[in-house]
């Protein structure tokens, strides 16, 4: 390991205490390093290249902002928890040398994590187009009326939701959003998105679970003040009626690295978001 990279909440007061004590190890070990900010994303991006590791130091915010920089590159990452979750950032503040010292011994393990892209179709023919780690939803406007929404997996109509909002999520964005609307857990190791209405009016279908080989779209039928995309919470687009979102899985994951010794994903669910009985 030869250079590694720290990417912070700029908002944290812990942060760059965090910081100066990664830099100190990196000196100690003869590694090279560098620091941006979490959003910092072409700043990351272009450090990318000659980086073996990001070390995120934040919470699990921090950690969606950072792999939006990351995406499918290939460098992996590891989160130093400064937040209150830590789905993400698994590491505690206090293990971030155990945790390096881990990893230059090749101490650990890769978990690869299933990210999604959202292709935004507007009724005009123009598109755009966003990678997902957590979610991509679509939620009503301003205005408290409630939004419709046809749902298609693979060309196949799957409903027609007149809700709030319909949320499509990865394995590891449904501990998020769409858990605290209903939506089931999935492993953070499988490669499936589960597609969950918020507040939905009448609807028999309340949660359902797509394999990564079928697309998802979302098209907006009707909307008193339009709606909102947001791409993992990070960025809000507008939608009008009429235009459409298509869901598909992509090819690259993001690389997370697991040090030996972390706390399971099934013991995370309990201790840390009180889930599972004790």
């Amino acid at each position: 390991m030869r250079r590694i990279g720290f990417a912070l909440n700029p908002y944290s007061e812990r942060a760059p205490i965090l910081l100066e004590r990664g830099r100190a190890w990196c000196d100690e070990h003869g590694i090279d390093s560098w620091d941006a900010f979490g959003d910092a994303y072409e700043r990351i991006g272009a450090e990318l290249g000659s980086t073996d590791l990001v070390c995120v130091l934040g919470g699990d915010g921090t950690f969606l902002r950072t792999a939006r920089a990351i995406g499918g590159s290939g460098v992996p990452a590891l989160g130093i928890n400064l937040g209150r979750v830590g789905f993400l950032a698994k590491v505690e503040s206090d293990e971030l040398e155990r945790a390096l010292d881990q990893v230059k011994a090749g101490d650990y393990s890769i978990e690869d994590r299933f990210r999604i892209a959202a292709r935004i179709v507007r009724a005009d023919g123009s598109t755009e187009q966003h990678a997902c780690l957590n979610e991509v939803v679509v939620a009503r406007g301003t205005r408290v009326r409630m939004i419709q929404l046809e749902v298609e997996v693979s060309g196949s109509h799957l409903a027609t939701y007149v809700a709030d909002a319909v949320v499509v999520a990865t394995p590891t964005g449904s501990t998020a959003y769409s858990f605290s609307a209903g939506g089931s857990i999935l492993d953070p190791r499988l490669r499936n998105m589960v597609i969950t209405p918020v507040a939905a009016y009448l609807s028999p279908l309340h949660s359902v679970v797509a394999g990564e080989d079928h697309e998802v779209h979302l098209v907006l039928r009707e909307a008193h003040d339009g709606a909102i995309i947001s791409i993992d919470g990070q960025q809000d687009l507008p939608m009008a009626v009429g235009d459409r979102v298509e869901v598909r899985a992509l090819p690259e994951p993001l690389r997370l690295i697991e040090p030996a010794g972390a706390t399971p994903f099934y013991d995370l669910l309990r201790t840390k978001a009180a889930l599972l009985p004790y």
